[in-house]
């Protein structure tokens, strides 16, 4: 399943479905703004997602509607995950997937942060 760029917010998406308390996850983070939790088909030995509390299905969307609060509390807690992981000082990637192209799976703004081993190339033809 692709993800469109412009389409309506899924309420019923599974990161909905988390942040409701309807789904567990192995929690990592959380503040006012955003969610940080374990993915559960790691690409790295640390692969967390972040996600903003608020119903955004892509960065574009993101970016349009949130306030300057939530758009600063979302990339304060990318931050801070990243740090509780230790992560800063060998360093690590960030992704974010948008729309069919990037192969977004699920109709919600998520950071992929992923480390924990030197990573490879970013694409791979």
């Amino acid at each position: 399943m692709s993800v469109q760029n412009h389409q309506p917010y899924d309420n019923q998406n599974i990161f909905a479905k988390m942040l409701r308390g309807e789904i567990p996850c192995k929690k990592v983070y959380e503040n006012d703004y955003a969610l940080a939790f374990h993915d559960i088909n790691p690409q790295a030995p640390v692969h967390v997602l972040v996600l903003p509390k608020a119903p955004y299905v892509s960065m574009a969307d993101f970016s349009a509607k949130a306030s300057e609060e939530e758009i600063a509390g979302f990339f304060r807690a990318v931050g801070a995950t990243a740090d509780k992981l230790s992560l800063c000082e060998p360093g690590y990637r960030l992704i974010i997937n948008a729309g069919p192209d990037s192969r977004q799976e699920v109709p919600h703004l998520h950071v992929h942060i992923m480390g924990g081993k030197k990573l490879g190339a970013m694409l791979v033809d």
